[in-house]
């Protein structure tokens, strides 16, 4: 996890449990494990007995704390929305959850695995945000209509919609793709979104407040993925559901945005990245020079959920470090260069 924020004071950031805060003409990463750094009246959580695991979880939950208690993001004027993330136990998702709490806002945390959004919704609130956890699979709509009767009794009425959840995985070729998994990955990637916009949307409409859909996309959907089954068709078709939603919404004043990652490391693609060479591969493809995290793609998300991007209606926003533009880069080419010549 990477939270970061700019104050007129102090620049905090961690990334996989290293903390620092830094001051003018200080650099505190050594009186951060002894609490030194931290001023009057904070006491470090962090324990130079404490096991890595345990100081790696207590970095980030201190982090989070300092944080939300700084609020160094109601730039973005999110503080005390009401916010739903689906697919909110890991990854992308969770890392939304978070910043959002660390923004103000009050936050449901819906995952099909309760267990996991429990977590992630537990360390929220413990970092003193406000967050509740619902069990619910998106591609089931009952599950998401007592879903959005939760979060409208214990939150309030929805103003931003994540949708988040998704299936990934390989398929195998086309002509021999199983259409049980083919239907099970449009029905939570792609009509999941559709009954999630439906229903939260509703809360939004009946309150009178306007709204904000930000939807999850991916690049595969702006390039197909061989062997990917429906999964580029289901982002694709996500991409047009939000222009469709964007121009049928406005008169309710909701928004609604796509964001598209790139090569992002998560829980669902670790195992791409377990083999060296090909996350070396696939770092040196990359103009930006390497693979994105959940916090990348968290804050872009972040921005086209805020009032700062109150204009950004019904586009797609690709966040993949300049990946799709460097096809021609990549392509081999001759030693020298080809003499001018027409065509």
């Amino acid at each position: 996890m990477k939270i970061g924020l700019i104050t007129d004071r102090t620049i905090v950031s961690t990334h996989c449990g290293l903390h620092q805060e830094r001051q003018p003409g200080r650099c505190g990463q050594a009186e951060i494990a002894q609490g030194g750094a931290l001023g009057a009246g904070h006491r470090s959580p962090l324990h130079l007995s404490a096991s890595s695991t345990e100081l790696h979880r207590l970095t980030e939950e201190f982090v989070l704390t300092q944080a939300i208690e700084k609020d160094g993001t109601s730039w973005l004027g999110l503080a005390g929305r009401v916010c739903v993330v689906t697919g909110a136990g890991s990854g992308i998702g969770a890392e939304t959850a978070r910043q959002l709490a660390v923004a103000g806002a009050r936050v449901a945390v819906i995952d099909r695995n309760g267990d996991a959004a429990a977590l992630v919704a537990a360390e929220i609130n413990r970092a003193g945000g406000r967050a509740i956890a619902i069990e619910a699979d998106v591609s089931q709509s009952q599950a998401i209509v007592a879903a959005a009767e939760q979060v409208q009794k214990d939150l309030g009425a929805c103003e931003v919609l994540i949708n988040n959840a998704a299936l990934v995985g390989y398929a195998g070729p086309l002509l021999t793709v199983d259409t049980v998994q083919w239907n099970q990955g449009l029905a939570v990637n792609l009509t999941g979104a559709l009954v999630c916009a439906q229903v939260f949307t509703a809360q939004m409409i009946a309150a009178g407040n306007g709204g904000t859909i930000v939807n999850v996309a991916s690049i595969c959907g702006h390039l197909p993925l061989p062997h990917g089954g429906a999964y580029s068709v289901s982002k694709s078709g996500l991409m047009m559901l939000t222009r469709m939603l964007a121009l049928e919404l406005a008169e309710h004043r909701i928004r609604c945005n796509s964001v598209s990652p790139g090569y992002v490391r998560t829980p669902a693609t670790a195992a791409a990245y377990s083999e060296a060479v090909i996350a070396e591969g696939r770092r040196r493809m990359i103009p930006s020079g390497r693979i994105g995290e959940p916090e990348d793609l968290a804050n872009v998300i972040m921005f086209a959920a805020s009032d700062r991007a109150a204009y950004l209606n019904g586009e797609d926003i690709l966040v993949d470090g300049g990946v799709h533009h460097a096809l021609l880069a990549i392509i081999p080419k001759q030693a020298s260069p080809m003499p001018s010549t027409g065509r």
